[in-house]
């Protein structure tokens, strides 16, 4: 929870205060000291009278009312602390900086457990422990630099990490990047990344609040509630780009099944923030650069002009773009062309990249911005402008700067020489603007932000499953994998689609069902997971004698406990399955079959339940969905119905958290109609 008083206290006490300024109780005074903190400021040291010019009190028993407590003194003695700041002194907010907590031992883990008991009976917020603490344009409550100057224009920062908190916010700073809030929760022990998330939306002021939101996570706690409310604050008209660390760590485990060994908690991530409609980055200078593309007015179309005076970087920012999906279009010829170029220097080229060669000028490039403005047909431009070194550009910054407060299209800024003429770039900065330095960085990141997603639509009620019938399996079942007449069960509740199977345990029941069902039929060995491995499939069956030759020749198998006889489908061979990841809830994986899911590993993954919007974007991140539509007199699938059966298969999975994994491989797909074909279903409670 945050509390009011967290963010603008009128009262603060640091408690371990020092007038040694490297120690993190002196820091933090002299931050609060140094960017104006207008409140009244007090400090505890029972060695000190007085703290870097501020009144210290030997014991915190000693203080007045407090409204926000900043601790830097050891873990053995916060509990004390807090409990006689709550009870007598009406505080209710508390960052604790020290370390020394659960992230140390299961002893620190308890002591944080009676901290957090102590807030909570109070009402209080409490930050950390082991964080840096927190900035508001009311106050910078950390005891590490840089401390950015604050302004709602900028962006909220939320981090789980102190130190890359502190990395952030440096590889931020040089582009011209600033900060509304920035909190660092250090354990989260009761305010976590998800709760402050909440806080900013539940309280958001449009015109007030920052439009802009930045995460570094470690451990998502509660994904649903950063579902909700990261959604919420997209609907409202924010952006929010995160760095989720810890992308490997299930990527290795063994599996049973394609679904298992495709599914990680990362892809749980990655498939949380699509959803939610989050901007996934994976570094620092990522995050920043994103952020920085937030900055700028939105780019509504995919057609960019690059306006550049060095041909290098104009090349490298065209694959860049290009790679991502946007366009580089040609200018078309025109009088607008024509008269563009009469006012360049000989030798300049209007055809996109437009090159105004080294010596353009400052009027030169007000020229190309109005005429990209005005006249060609692009969505917006991105200025490359450094410098030599040899002549004075401060009047081409300076133009640039008003031509991208006045153009409706977006300007997006590449200032390369940040050593060469860093006074003009930090003075281009200080104007309010963003640079992008890197070209390819730019290009990236922008192609990211044109392709996210808005968050998708969130509902509890669903047209195409029965809770109750599908509850009603799922409590008949035992743990491990199902047997047919389960999966088949559980497939009709949910109208997926499947070939007809019977079951056979002798010959004649063998030979009984693969009439009632007709030739040709397909035979596969009951028992063994994974049943092409030891033979346990033979395809193609058309007459009732080689009916009881392969029933015998599968019912010998190694852990045959029967054998199934189904209808035998053609068509396309489709992926589809789930595996639960626990907190998050399902991942969805869907795919093309075969050698496609197995070696190219080209699936797209999805978190149940999902909407057919959101089924239909996962088959057309597919590398293969050029196959699926169709291609070069290749008949296609039908796509509506592979999106539908995909939702189905979501919140059929959304009533049953005990299937830990399933696997439907192969569904054959063509135009007219998909069917399961074999699947695997593992439950677990």
């Amino acid at each position: 929870m945050i509390h009011e008083k967290l963010l603008r206290p009128r009262s603060i006490v640091v408690v371990g205060a020092s007038n040694n300024v490297t120690k993190p109780g002196g820091k933090v005074i002299k931050n609060l000291l140094d960017h104006d903190y207008k409140g009244d400021l007090f400090a505890v040291n029972p060695n000190e009278n007085s703290i870097q010019g501020i009144p210290s009190f030997t014991d915190v028993a000693d203080l007045p009312d407090i409204d926000l407590a900043i601790l830097a003194i050891p873990a053995r003695f916060c509990l004390k602390v807090v409990e006689e700041l709550a009870d007598e002194h009406d505080t209710k907010a508390f960052i604790i900086i020290s370390a020394g907590f659960g992230e140390l031992n299961a002893e620190g883990k308890t002591l944080e457990k009676k901290i957090v008991e102590v807030a909570d009976r109070h009402g209080a917020c409490l930050i950390g422990p082991n964080c840096i603490g927190v900035m508001t344009p009311h106050h910078a409550s950390v005891f590490t630099t840089p401390v950015p100057p604050l302004t709602h224009e900028g962006c909220d920062f939320i981090s789980g990490s102190g130190a890359t908190a502190v990395f952030i916010i440096e590889s931020g700073i040089p582009k011209g990047l600033r900060f509304a809030n920035i909190f660092s929760v250090g354990n989260s022990a009761q305010t976590g990344v998800e709760d402050v998330l909440a806080y900013l939306d539940e309280n958001y002021v449009e015109g007030v609040s920052s439009k802009v939101k930045l995460l570094y996570v470690e451990n998502i706690n509660d994904p649903d509630k950063l579902l909700i409310h990261a959604s919420s604050l997209i609907n409202k008209g924010c952006k929010i780009a995160a760095i989720k660390a810890g992308s490997s760590d299930a990527g290795s485990r063994a599996a049973s099944s394609h679904t298992g060994a495709l599914t990680s908690s990362d892809a749980a991530v990655d498939a949380l923030f699509r959803k939610a409609g989050i901007v996934r980055c994976y570094g620092r200078e990522e995050l920043t650069t994103v952020a920085s593309v937030f900055m700028c007015k939105p780019l509504a179309g995919k057609k960019l002009a690059i306006v550049t005076h060095a041909g290098g970087p104009g090349v490298m920012l065209t694959d860049a773009l290009e790679d991502g999906g946007l366009k580089i279009p040609a200018i078309e010829d025109s009088p607008a062309k024509e008269a563009l170029l009469t006012k360049l220097f000989p030798g300049s080229s209007v055809e996109n990249p437009i090159d105004f060669l080294a010596t353009g000028t400052a009027e030169q490039l007000g020229e190309i911005i109005d005429a990209c403005e005005n006249e060609f047909d692009v969505d917006g431009m991105a200025v490359i402008f450094g410098s030599p070194g040899l002549f004075p550009i401060g009047d081409v910054y300076d133009l640039l700067s008003e031509k991208m407060k006045v153009c409706q299209k977006p300007i997006y800024p590449i200032l390369p020489s940040i050593v060469n003429v860093k006074e003009d770039v930090a003075h281009f900065i200080a104007r309010g603007n963003v640079n992008f330095p890197d070209e390819v960085l730019l290009g990236r990141a922008l192609t990211k932000v044109m392709h996210s997603s808005q968050p998708a639509a969130i509902s509890d009620t669903n047209p195409y499953v029965d809770p109750l019938k599908v509850r009603e399996i799922i409590e008949k079942t035992r743990n491990g994998y199902q047997p047919p007449e389960v999966i088949h069960g559980l497939f009709d509740v949910a109208g997926i689609p499947r070939v007809k199977e019977l079951v056979a345990t002798s010959e004649t029941e063998a030979v009984l069902a693969a009439m009632n069902i007709g030739f040709p039929v397909v035979m596969k060995v009951l028992g063994p997971v994974h049943k092409t491995e030891v033979g346990g499939v033979v395809l193609n069956i058309r007459n009732v004698a080689d009916v009881r030759k392969e029933f015998y020749h599968l019912a010998e198998i190694d852990g045959a406990e029967g054998v199934l006889i189904a209808q035998m489908a053609s068509g396309m061979e489709l992926f589809l399955g789930a595996t639960y990841e626990d907190k998050f809830g399902h991942v969805i994986l869907c795919g093309m079959g075969g050698i496609y899911v197995e070696v190219m590993k080209d699936v797209a993954s999805g978190l149940a339940p999902l909407t057919l919007d959101e089924a239909h974007s996962m088959i057309h991140r597919l590398k293969s969905y050029k196959l699926l539509k169709g291609y070069r007199k290749q008949p296609g699938i039908d796509i509506d119905r592979y999106a539908e059966i995909i939702v189905r298969l979501s919140w059929l999975l959304r009533y049953a958290t005990e299937i830990k994994e399933i696997d439907i491989n192969p569904l054959l797909g063509n135009a007219s109609e998909i069917l399961a074909v074999d699947a695997r279903i593992r439950i677990e409670r």
